[in-house]
C-alpha cells in the first residue's frame, strides 16, 4: 500500500477519536504540526484512534493510524476506503507479551497455582517443580510478536519452533526453526510441544484455525492464546481440555469479550482466563509509533507498520 504524497498530507486535517487522550493529541499535534480537528471536519484528513466512524469511510480519508496492534475489528466493519493508509501500533506489545507468557510457562513449571490452592486450604505438602530448559514450545505466528515471544523463551532454554504460512529459509530471530502450517511437520512439532502459544491476528484464513485435529494433535500441551480469541474453535478446545489432549489453557482473549458471568469459557477444566491485558497498549508506544510512519510517509516510504488491508495484517 502505497503511503498518502507529501503534499497531500501537508493540506490535511488531523482528527482523532474520542478514545485518544489529551496528552497523546498533544504529541500528535506536535509531530504533524497542526492542530486536531473535530471528527465531524471535512475536506482530505487522517484520523488517529481505535474505531473508524461510518461517516468517516470516505474517500477524503488518506490515513488512519490505529492505536491498537489488532486490526480485525476494523477491516470487518466494512469497506476500506480504496487508497488510504493503515497503520497499526504496536510498540513495546511484544516484549510485554512475551514476558506475560514466560510468567505463565514459569508458574507452570514451579506449581504456583498449585501452590496457590494449597494456601487457601492451608495446607503444608511438598510439590514438584521442573525446569522450562530443554522443552518444546510451538509458536504459531512469527511475526513481531511471535518472534518476542520465542526469543524471550528461547533465553530460558526452550526450544521454540514456529509455524508460518510459509517456510523461510532461515528462521526469523528466536526460532529454531520454522514449519508451514498445515503440513506433517507441525502436526508432529505439535505432538512434540510442552506449551502451543498462538499470536495469530484475525483474518478469513486464521478464524477457526485451532479445531478439532489440531487440539488433538497435542499430546497434554499447555495452549496459551495471546492472539486472538476466534481463532479458536472453542468446543474443540473444551473436547480436548476434558479428553486430555489439551493439558492446560491460558485464554487472554475469547471470541465474545468481555466474557460475562454466565460464559462458557469460565467453566472450561484446568482454564485461566485473563481480560485481554497481556499486551496492552501505552501512551507512549502510541506516540513513538504514530511518529516512525509519519518520518516514513514524509520520505515516501511505506511505514513498517503498514497494514496489507486485503491480508488483514
Amino acid at each position: 500500500m502505497k503511503p498518502p504524497r507529501p503534499d497531500a498530507l501537508a493540506s490535511a486535517r488531523l482528527l482523532t477519536s474520542p478514545s485518544v487522550g489529551p496528552a497523546v493529541v498533544r504529541e500528535l499535534e506536535r509531530i504533524t504540526g497542526r492542530p486536531a480537528g473535530p471528527a465531524h471536519a471535512t475536506g482530505p484528513f487522517l484520523y488517529v484512534g481505535d474505531t473508524l466512524p461510518e461517516a468517516l469511510r470516505t474517500p477524503e480519508l488518506l490515513w488512519f493510524h490505529s492505536v491498537n496492534a489488532g486490526t480485525d475489528a476494523l477491516l470487518a466493519a466494512g469497506p476500506w476506503p480504496q487508497g488510504a493508509l493503515l497503520t497499526r501500533t504496536v510498540g513495546r506489545m511484544g516484549e510485554r507479551i512475551a514476558q506475560y507468557t514466560l510468567a505463565w510457562v514459569l508458574a507452570e513449571c514451579q506449581s504456583v497455582p498449585e501452590h496457590v490452592a494449597q494456601h487457601a486450604r492451608s495446607e503444608w505438602r511438598r510439590l514438584p517443580s521442573g525446569l522450562a530448559a530443554g522443552r518444546t514450545a510451538v509458536i504459531h505466528g512469527t511475526g513481531h510478536i511471535g518472534s518476542a515471544v520465542a526469543a524471550l523463551l528461547r533465553a530460558c532454554s526452550v526450544r521454540t519452533v514456529g509455524v508460518s504460512r510459509t517456510t523461510p529459509v532461515v528462521p526469523p530471530a528466536g526460532f529454531d526453526r520454522v514449519v508451514t502450517a498445515g503440513s506433517q511437520e507441525e502436526t508432529a512439532a505439535l505432538a512434540d510441544a510442552r506449551w502451543v502459544v498462538s499470536t495469530l491476528p484475525l483474518t478469513g484464513a486464521t478464524e477457526g484455525f485451532f479445531d478439532d485435529a489440531r487440539f488433538k494433535a497435542m499430546r497434554g500441551a499447555t495452549f496459551v492464546n495471546v492472539g486472538r480469541g476466534a481463532t479458536v474453535d472453542m468446543a474443540a478446545l473444551e473436547a480436548a481440555l476434558r479428553s486430555g489432549a489439551v493439558g492446560r489453557t491460558v485464554l487472554d482473549v475469547l471470541p465474545e469479550e468481555p466474557a460475562g458471568p454466565g460464559d462458557r469459557a469460565w467453566r472450561l477444566p484446568r482454564t485461566v482466563i485473563t481480560s485481554h491485558s497481556a499486551g496492552i497498549t501505552a501512551d507512549e508506544d502510541v506516540v513513538a509509533d504514530f511518529e516512525a510512519c509519519w518520518d516514513a510517509v514524509a520520505e515516501r516510504r511505506t511505514p513498517a507498520l503498514a497494514v496489507d488491508t486485503r491480508r488483514g495484517y
